[in-house]
């Protein structure tokens, strides 16, 4: 099973953009958490990162032919990018929408996500175990009829 790890804008300052929020851990921190688990299940695991909603776009949907499944972090494309919400819909795999912090702990504008309808599920408030999670959780997604 091969699964596409999509992080969105900021992402790449984790480590210190607001730690009260985010945490210490460094995305590449997280990615090599991801890449240890992933060895462990027998999953293949990739990563991309950008801060431009088009350039995320491309990726999920080439994501189409060579992926199983996707775990995003929209980040804050979560609460503007119907173009996203519109990639993850279109191309057929399943995803589960992933968020350092609980987004319902926060600002009113944060509690409304426009990707998590396209996504399988949305995983928010565990910090980097969120992500270890999503992980976890992908295997289960290839019977969606015996999880869901």
């Amino acid at each position: 099973m091969k699964v596409l790890v999509i992080h969105g804008p900021n992402l790449n300052l984790l480590g210190r953009r607001e730690p009260e929020v985010y945490g210490r851990q460094t995305l590449e921190e997280i990615n090599a958490l991801l890449e240890a688990e992933a060895a462990r299940l027998g999953v293949e695991v990739s990563f991309y990162q950008s801060n431009h909603e088009g350039e995320i776009v491309t990726a999920i949907q080439g994501a189409a032919d060579d992926c199983d499944a996707l775990i995003i972090n929209p980040a804050a494309y979560t609460h503007t990018s119907v173009a996203i919400r519109d990639a993850l819909a279109a191309i057929g795999l399943p995803a589960l929408e992933v968020h350092l912090s609980n987004l319902y702990r926060r600002e009113e504008f944060r509690h409304r996500s426009l990707t998590a309808p396209a996504c399988v599920g949305v995983i928010s408030g565990f910090g980097p175990l969120g992500y270890l999670a999503a992980l976890r959780l992908v295997p289960e997604l290839a019977s969606p009829g015996e999880f869901l």
